[in-house]
């Protein structure tokens, strides 16, 4: 790899994690304050970032790193409030439970203020999904406010500079198209602590087309996820999920959000996979936090309208408004949509969550709000004819982008 010296002393130590070193605290710093202050550009964090894909961080190296992203950022407080926090590590299509989880939870007590990330290689982000109906960019003082009013929120934090050299690293992972574990712990790390968070759930997909392809590989992250947490003094909880299948109907920054609200709604056409995992994440986060009978708890919160009203109060709030049912009749995917239906009949055995986010950036997402797709089916005995998915998007070339690229792929994975 050809690394040319930037004339910063950090350089030579991007240089030497690129040739397999151990950085030390010291030297982290310098990296960390450097991209902070301009000094590296794109290039040196792609290369510090290609060196941690390369030569790995080991347990010290990412307590270190993630201490140095919350040292150069902006820090929270709420007072004696316990704070927590909920968190997928992402890569499974629609798998938008954060909203659901976060209304049960604030229904029931908790104090979650949540900050969320926007899509790197997915179709989209929490924060995306969120953005078609409300604002996201809050600042502290606003947030604040909504804490006090609601007990939680849903935004960006681009308005805070909460461990601000993450986002600076993300927009480099993004246009590498990788994910580095070292560097997705003290992303999530340091953003929970800057936020002030004590109490958090980190969920981790693990199977074939999801970010973590093995139970083995979950394991160790879990791992080195408690190991870090645990020098902070935070209380995390991790969970493994199922990641082989997007969870939901649809996929795409509108049509989460609607399957978001027929859940909330329970409205019979909701997704019962978003629900349930939902669900299971809600009691994973209340009995983190002490609270008796969190199963029962939360599902009574969901189902007699609480955790709908307390989203309803969340979004209201960051709106500054009381628009939710006007902003909620104004959820439309893209007019350019294709039925597709399936010729011969067969098995279902799944839908590959990479190939699937594939197709719904090619019909624009996560830019295009209204772009993406609806399945019918994901898994089971398909009808010669039956209509299996819906695509959207706002372009009509997009659209036939997709269409191509859906029956060259092979998104579902079929048995005659």
């Amino acid at each position: 790899m050809n690394f040319k010296k930037s004339g910063v002393p950090s350089s030579e130590f991007i240089r030497k994690k690129l040739e397999g070193g151990k950085l030390t605290e010291n030297e982290i710093n310098h990296i960390v304050n450097d991209i902070l202050s301009g000094k590296l550009g794109s290039a040196e964090i792609a290369y510090f970032v290609s060196g941690q894909k390369l030569g790995g961080m080991d347990d010290e190296e990412t307590y270190y790193l993630t201490k140095a992203m919350v040292g150069t950022g902006e820090e929270i407080s709420f007072g004696d409030k316990v704070i927590s926090d909920k968190h997928c590590i992402g890569g499974v299509a629609g798998n938008r439970t954060t909203p659901i989880v976060v209304s049960i939870c604030a229904a029931l007590g908790l104090t979650i203020p949540k900050t969320s990330s926007r899509a790197i290689t997915s179709a989209a982000g929490t924060a995306d999904v969120i953005e078609t109906m409300a604002e996201i960019q809050i600042d502290a003082k606003g947030l604040k406010r909504i804490i006090k009013k609601e007990g939680a929120c849903l935004i960006w934090n681009a308005k805070m500079k909460l461990a601000p050299t993450d986002d600076k690293i993300i927009r480099v992972e993004k246009l590498l198209g990788i994910d580095i574990p070292s560097q997705l712990i003290a992303s999530v790390l340091a953003k929970k602590i800057s936020m002030g968070s004590k109490k958090i759930l980190i969920d981790i997909p693990y199977g074939e087309g999801s970010k973590v392809k093995t139970l083995k590989k979950a394991r160790e992250l879990k791992r080195s996820l408690i190991d870090v947490a645990r020098r902070f003094k935070l209380d995390v909880a991790v969970v493994f999920t199922d990641g082989r299948n997007p969870i939901g109907n649809g996929i795409g920054p509108v049509l989460e959000m609607i399957d978001i609200i027929r859940v909330l709604r329970n409205d019979p056409a909701a997704p019962m996979d978003l629900r349930k995992k939902s669900l299971a994440l809600a009691t994973g986060l209340l009995k983190l936090n002490g609270v008796s009978s969190p199963k029962r708890k939360a599902r009574k919160a969901l189902d007699d309208g609480r955790a709908y009203a307390k989203f309803k109060g969340i979004i209201n709030a960051q709106n500054g408004s009381k628009d939710f049912e006007v902003r909620t009749s104004k959820l439309s995917a893209g007019k350019f949509e294709r039925d597709i239906y399936w010729g011969p009949g067969g098995l279902i055995k799944g839908i590959d969550n990479r190939s699937l986010n594939a197709l719904c950036r090619i019909l624009g997402c996560p830019k295009d709000s209204k772009a993406g797709v609806y399945l019918y089916r994901k898994k089971g005995i398909i009808r010669k004819g039956e209509r299996v998915i819906t695509l959207y998007s706002s372009n009509r070339d997009r659209l036939h982008a997709a269409i191509e690229y859906f029956w060259e792929k092979g998104i579902f994975k079929t048995k005659q």
